[in-house]
């Protein structure tokens, strides 16, 4: 057990971020909904804007934590390599995308509210997440960054697989994480309180920012 909960985790991280402290072009994007405590803390750290970068991941089917791939705004779509030793039918791919779109679509509502459309142009965005397990959801929010012609893209996260590091590092400018452990496991077992994040508590913090 390494943080006491998501914003413990978060003063850990902008420490390591602590290179765009006070630049004016830096935005911190969380990652609904557990990410946005950790990007809060980061935010006000760095002090720089908050907002929030709606992705989802495509969970297997009877094994949602495990993830298949990941949806972000704009039509972004990252599939993961599906094992022959489970496949997946195109009808249950189907499903799931259609479920999560709706639950992307939801949240953008519910979190955008009256605020703004996100314009990342010519920014520095700092993508934030509580973890990064398989690395599919975060790969669909660089994905999103990237097409809406984000200057740069830094990924951040409190604890990471090397797995996910290595994805990440492919597509982003700067991977930063607090922690790379061999053994992994599970974003959780890195937290002492690692209860849901609500949706209230992320329009909280970002009414707060």
């Amino acid at each position: 057990m390494e943080f006491r909960d998501r914003y413990e985790a978060g003063r850990a991280l902008a420490l390591r971020l602590a290179a765009w402290h006070g630049r004016r072009e830096v935005l911190v994007l969380g990652l609904p909904r557990g990410g946005v405590p950790v990007a809060w803390q980061v935010a006000q750290a760095l002090l720089a804007p908050l907002d929030v970068l709606v992705v989802r991941k495509l969970g297997y089917p009877g094994q949602e934590e495990f993830a298949m791939g990941a949806i972000g705004p704009g039509g972004v779509r990252v599939m993961s390599d599906i094992s022959p030793m489970c496949p997946v039918p195109d009808a249950a791919v189907a499903e799931v995308m259609a479920r999560e779109q709706a639950e992307l679509a939801r949240r953008e509502r519910l979190y955008r509210g009256a605020r703004p459309p996100l314009l990342l142009s010519g920014r520095v965005a700092i993508l934030v997440d509580d973890g990064l397990a398989t690395g599919a959801t975060m790969h669909a929010a660089v994905l999103a960054a990237r097409a809406m012609q984000a200057q740069r893209i830094v990924v951040g996260a409190p604890v990471a697989s090397v797995e996910a590091v290595q994805l990440l590092e492919a597509v982003a400018d700067e991977v930063v994480c607090v922690h790379v452990p061999k053994q992994f496991r599970a974003v959780g077992l890195w937290y002492e309180d690692f209860a849901q994040t609500s949706d209230e508590e992320v329009r909280e913090l970002l009414a707060k920012a």
